[in-house]
Protein backbone atom coordinates (compact mmCIF):
# COMPACT_ATOMS: atom_id res chain seq x y z
CA UNK A 1 0.00 0.00 0.00
CA UNK A 2 0.84 3.22 -0.87
CA UNK A 3 2.76 5.43 2.17
CA UNK A 4 0.66 8.20 1.48
CA UNK A 5 -2.90 7.46 2.87
CA UNK A 6 -4.80 10.66 3.41
CA UNK A 7 -7.96 10.60 6.17
CA UNK A 8 -10.59 13.41 5.44
CA UNK A 9 -13.57 13.75 7.45
CA UNK A 10 -16.37 13.38 4.88
CA UNK A 11 -19.24 13.92 7.52
CA UNK A 12 -19.79 14.71 11.56
CA UNK A 13 -19.35 11.03 12.18
CA UNK A 14 -17.63 9.78 9.47
CA UNK A 15 -14.04 9.52 8.51
CA UNK A 16 -12.24 8.18 5.10
CA UNK A 17 -9.14 6.95 4.40
CA UNK A 18 -7.92 7.20 0.58
CA UNK A 19 -4.59 6.09 -1.28
CA UNK A 20 -2.85 8.15 -3.49
CA UNK A 21 -4.60 7.13 -6.28
CA UNK A 22 -7.59 7.93 -4.47
CA UNK A 23 -8.89 4.63 -3.78
CA UNK A 24 -10.71 3.98 -0.26
CA UNK A 25 -9.30 1.93 2.14
CA UNK A 26 -10.87 2.24 4.97
CA UNK A 27 -13.83 3.92 6.96
CA UNK A 28 -14.45 4.94 10.42
CA UNK A 29 -17.18 6.36 12.13
CA UNK A 30 -18.19 7.36 15.66
CA UNK A 31 -21.81 7.15 17.21
CA UNK A 32 -23.14 8.29 20.96
CA UNK A 33 -24.98 6.51 23.16
CA UNK A 34 -27.43 7.42 25.30
CA UNK A 35 -25.28 8.09 28.16
CA UNK A 36 -23.45 10.11 26.56
CA UNK A 37 -20.28 7.28 25.33
CA UNK A 38 -18.72 7.99 21.96
CA UNK A 39 -17.78 4.80 20.39
CA UNK A 40 -15.54 4.06 17.34
CA UNK A 41 -15.74 2.32 14.86
CA UNK A 42 -12.89 1.69 12.05
CA UNK A 43 -12.99 -0.48 8.99
CA UNK A 44 -10.25 -1.04 7.03
CA UNK A 45 -9.31 -3.00 3.77
CA UNK A 46 -5.62 -2.69 3.60
CA UNK A 47 -4.33 -2.91 7.53
CA UNK A 48 -1.68 -0.63 7.11
CA UNK A 49 -4.32 2.27 6.87
CA UNK A 50 -5.60 1.42 10.43
CA UNK A 51 -3.40 3.38 12.40
CA UNK A 52 -3.84 6.42 10.31
CA UNK A 53 -7.45 6.48 10.41
CA UNK A 54 -7.86 6.15 13.97
CA UNK A 55 -5.37 8.24 14.65
CA UNK A 56 -7.13 10.91 12.52
CA UNK A 57 -10.41 9.96 14.49
CA UNK A 58 -8.57 10.35 18.50
CA UNK A 59 -7.47 14.04 16.93
CA UNK A 60 -10.91 14.90 16.11
CA UNK A 61 -12.96 13.71 19.23
CA UNK A 62 -12.96 14.59 22.77
CA UNK A 63 -12.19 11.69 24.79
CA UNK A 64 -13.19 9.70 26.69
CA UNK A 65 -13.64 7.10 23.66
CA UNK A 66 -14.72 3.57 23.35
CA UNK A 67 -14.73 0.79 20.80
CA UNK A 68 -16.17 -2.93 20.41
CA UNK A 69 -13.89 -5.46 19.50
CA UNK A 70 -14.11 -9.21 19.29
CA UNK A 71 -12.66 -10.86 22.68
CA UNK A 72 -10.56 -13.16 20.23
CA UNK A 73 -9.72 -9.86 17.55
CA UNK A 74 -6.19 -10.23 18.67
CA UNK A 75 -4.59 -8.14 15.87
CA UNK A 76 -7.51 -5.71 16.30
CA UNK A 77 -6.91 -5.14 19.87
CA UNK A 78 -3.12 -4.85 19.25
CA UNK A 79 -4.14 -2.09 17.18
CA UNK A 80 -6.39 -0.08 19.67
CA UNK A 81 -3.90 -0.56 22.22
CA UNK A 82 -0.77 0.58 20.13
CA UNK A 83 -3.39 4.17 20.42
CA UNK A 84 -4.15 4.00 24.23
CA UNK A 85 -7.26 2.31 24.82
CA UNK A 86 -7.36 -0.40 27.03
CA UNK A 87 -9.64 -3.06 27.95
CA UNK A 88 -13.11 -1.23 29.99
CA UNK A 89 -14.86 -4.80 30.71
CA UNK A 90 -16.04 -8.19 28.65
CA UNK A 91 -19.35 -8.12 27.77
CA UNK A 92 -21.17 -12.15 26.88
CA UNK A 93 -23.70 -12.00 24.10
CA UNK A 94 -26.05 -14.54 24.56
CA UNK A 95 -29.51 -15.83 22.57
CA UNK A 96 -32.42 -16.24 25.09
CA UNK A 97 -35.25 -18.55 24.11
CA UNK A 98 -38.85 -17.30 24.97
CA UNK A 99 -40.64 -20.16 25.56
CA UNK A 100 -41.75 -20.23 29.36
CA UNK A 101 -41.24 -24.33 29.09
CA UNK A 102 -37.84 -23.40 28.35
CA UNK A 103 -36.68 -20.31 30.54
CA UNK A 104 -38.46 -22.01 33.55
CA UNK A 105 -40.29 -18.64 33.87
CA UNK A 106 -43.34 -19.23 33.54
CA UNK A 107 -44.42 -19.75 36.89
CA UNK A 108 -42.54 -16.85 38.52
CA UNK A 109 -44.81 -14.94 41.07
CA UNK A 110 -44.65 -11.13 41.36
CA UNK A 111 -42.96 -9.98 44.59
CA UNK A 112 -45.66 -9.26 47.23
CA UNK A 113 -47.07 -5.32 46.72
CA UNK A 114 -45.21 -5.48 43.21
CA UNK A 115 -46.75 -5.05 39.93
CA UNK A 116 -45.40 -4.25 36.07
CA UNK A 117 -46.90 -1.81 33.71
CA UNK A 118 -46.61 -3.31 30.20
CA UNK A 119 -44.36 -1.83 27.64
CA UNK A 120 -45.68 1.89 26.46
CA UNK A 121 -48.05 2.47 29.36
CA UNK A 122 -45.74 3.55 32.07
CA UNK A 123 -45.85 8.04 32.61
CA UNK A 124 -42.96 8.75 30.40
CA UNK A 125 -42.04 11.40 32.98
CA UNK A 126 -42.01 9.05 36.06
CA UNK A 127 -40.08 6.75 33.42
CA UNK A 128 -37.01 9.10 32.73
CA UNK A 129 -36.93 9.50 36.13
CA UNK A 130 -36.68 6.52 37.30
CA UNK A 131 -33.93 5.69 34.11
CA UNK A 132 -32.01 8.29 35.29
CA UNK A 133 -31.84 7.45 39.38
CA UNK A 134 -30.72 4.44 37.89
CA UNK A 135 -28.02 5.91 36.19
CA UNK A 136 -26.80 7.57 39.17
CA UNK A 137 -26.91 4.63 41.13
CA UNK A 138 -25.01 2.66 39.26
CA UNK A 139 -22.36 5.45 38.22
CA UNK A 140 -21.94 6.12 42.35
CA UNK A 141 -21.62 2.66 43.43
CA UNK A 142 -20.42 -1.03 42.29
CA UNK A 143 -23.74 -2.35 42.43
CA UNK A 144 -25.00 -4.45 39.10
CA UNK A 145 -24.52 -2.95 36.07
CA UNK A 146 -27.58 -2.05 33.89
CA UNK A 147 -27.55 -4.65 30.16
CA UNK A 148 -25.51 -2.32 27.64
CA UNK A 149 -27.50 0.28 26.18
CA UNK A 150 -28.78 0.51 22.29
CA UNK A 151 -26.55 2.52 20.31
CA UNK A 152 -29.22 5.29 19.60
CA UNK A 153 -28.72 9.18 20.04
CA UNK A 154 -31.00 11.57 22.20
CA UNK A 155 -31.11 14.68 24.17
CA UNK A 156 -28.43 15.14 26.40
CA UNK A 157 -28.71 13.69 29.43
CA UNK A 158 -31.86 11.92 28.18
CA UNK A 159 -31.65 8.05 27.85
CA UNK A 160 -34.99 7.29 27.45
CA UNK A 161 -35.48 7.20 23.86
CA UNK A 162 -38.66 5.50 22.78
CA UNK A 163 -40.61 5.28 25.80
CA UNK A 164 -42.83 2.75 24.52
CA UNK A 165 -40.32 0.00 24.21
CA UNK A 166 -40.22 -0.32 28.09
CA UNK A 167 -41.77 -2.09 30.90
CA UNK A 168 -41.78 -0.93 34.40
CA UNK A 169 -42.30 -2.76 37.82
CA UNK A 170 -44.06 -0.57 40.45
CA UNK A 171 -44.38 -0.61 44.03
CA UNK A 172 -47.49 -0.44 45.96
CA UNK A 173 -49.00 1.15 43.35
CA UNK A 174 -52.34 0.06 40.83
CA UNK A 175 -52.89 0.94 37.05
CA UNK A 176 -55.51 3.38 35.86
CA UNK A 177 -56.28 5.33 32.90
CA UNK A 178 -53.77 5.61 30.16
CA UNK A 179 -51.39 3.33 32.50
CA UNK A 180 -50.42 6.02 35.21
CA UNK A 181 -50.90 4.90 38.55
CA UNK A 182 -53.69 5.80 40.97
CA UNK A 183 -53.38 9.06 43.25
CA UNK A 184 -51.49 6.59 45.78
CA UNK A 185 -48.92 7.05 43.20
CA UNK A 186 -46.80 3.74 43.52
CA UNK A 187 -42.99 4.11 43.25
CA UNK A 188 -41.14 3.24 39.93
CA UNK A 189 -38.81 0.74 41.06
CA UNK A 190 -37.38 -1.72 37.75
CA UNK A 191 -37.42 -1.24 34.06
CA UNK A 192 -36.68 -4.09 31.57
CA UNK A 193 -36.46 -2.92 27.73
CA UNK A 194 -36.93 -4.80 24.55
CA UNK A 195 -36.28 -3.75 21.15
CA UNK A 196 -37.42 -6.15 18.74
CA UNK A 197 -36.05 -6.95 15.02
CA UNK A 198 -38.05 -8.76 12.91
CA UNK A 199 -38.78 -11.81 14.49
CA UNK A 200 -36.23 -11.60 16.84
CA UNK A 201 -35.72 -9.12 20.25
CA UNK A 202 -32.99 -7.65 21.81
CA UNK A 203 -33.21 -7.29 25.69
CA UNK A 204 -31.17 -4.10 25.47
CA UNK A 205 -31.67 -3.08 29.40
CA UNK A 206 -32.59 -4.71 32.78
CA UNK A 207 -32.65 -2.77 35.52
CA UNK A 208 -33.71 -2.49 39.28
CA UNK A 209 -33.46 0.18 41.85
CA UNK A 210 -30.56 -0.48 44.44
CA UNK A 211 -32.92 -0.64 47.24
CA UNK A 212 -35.63 -2.63 45.81
CA UNK A 213 -32.93 -5.43 44.50
CA UNK A 214 -32.54 -9.56 45.61
CA UNK A 215 -36.05 -9.79 46.12
CA UNK A 216 -36.89 -11.05 42.71
CA UNK A 217 -37.94 -7.97 40.48
CA UNK A 218 -35.49 -8.45 37.79
CA UNK A 219 -36.38 -11.84 37.20
CA UNK A 220 -40.42 -10.82 36.93
CA UNK A 221 -39.32 -8.16 35.12
CA UNK A 222 -37.05 -10.93 32.74
CA UNK A 223 -40.45 -13.19 32.59
CA UNK A 224 -42.61 -10.78 31.65
CA UNK A 225 -40.66 -9.61 29.12
CA UNK A 226 -40.07 -12.69 27.55
CA UNK A 227 -43.68 -13.91 28.10
CA UNK A 228 -44.91 -11.07 26.29
CA UNK A 229 -42.32 -11.76 22.95
CA UNK A 230 -43.37 -15.38 23.30
CA UNK A 231 -47.11 -14.60 22.94
CA UNK A 232 -46.07 -12.62 20.39
CA UNK A 233 -44.50 -15.43 18.16
CA UNK A 234 -41.35 -14.10 18.78
CA UNK A 235 -39.21 -17.48 19.76
CA UNK A 236 -35.58 -15.95 20.77
CA UNK A 237 -33.89 -12.78 21.73
CA UNK A 238 -30.51 -12.39 22.62
CA UNK A 239 -28.82 -10.04 24.91
CA UNK A 240 -25.47 -8.79 26.17
CA UNK A 241 -24.16 -8.89 30.05
CA UNK A 242 -20.91 -7.51 32.02
CA UNK A 243 -19.23 -10.96 32.14
CA UNK A 244 -17.85 -9.69 35.42
CA UNK A 245 -21.33 -9.00 37.09
CA UNK A 246 -22.51 -12.16 38.86
CA UNK A 247 -26.08 -11.00 39.28
CA UNK A 248 -26.53 -10.04 35.20
CA UNK A 249 -25.13 -13.27 33.85
CA UNK A 250 -27.00 -15.67 36.81
CA UNK A 251 -30.08 -13.83 35.66
CA UNK A 252 -29.95 -14.66 31.60
CA UNK A 253 -28.25 -18.20 32.79
CA UNK A 254 -31.31 -19.18 34.81
CA UNK A 255 -33.53 -18.18 31.93
CA UNK A 256 -31.77 -20.54 29.73
CA UNK A 257 -29.80 -18.43 27.74
CA UNK A 258 -26.61 -19.62 25.55
CA UNK A 259 -23.13 -17.83 25.65
CA UNK A 260 -23.31 -17.41 21.73
CA UNK A 261 -20.00 -14.78 21.99
CA UNK A 262 -18.36 -12.21 23.73
CA UNK A 263 -16.84 -8.44 22.92
CA UNK A 264 -14.46 -6.46 24.68
CA UNK A 265 -15.29 -3.02 25.41
CA UNK A 266 -11.90 -0.90 24.80
CA UNK A 267 -11.43 2.60 26.71
CA UNK A 268 -9.29 5.26 26.16
CA UNK A 269 -9.27 8.21 29.22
Amino acid sequence: MSSTVSVTRVAEDRWEAAADDGTVVGQGDVSRRPDGRLFLSVDVWQDAAFDRLAAAMLADLPEPLHTLIGDEDHDRRVGWERLGFTVGRREWAYDLPTDPRVTGLGAVPLPAGVSILPAGEADEDRLRALDRAIREEVGAAAGLHPLPAELVSGPPGDTVVDPSKYAVAVRDGARSGAGRNDEDGGAYVGLVRVVRVRRRARVGLIAVRADERRRGIGRALLAHALDTLARDGVGFAWAEADASHAAATALLEGAGARRAGASLELVRP
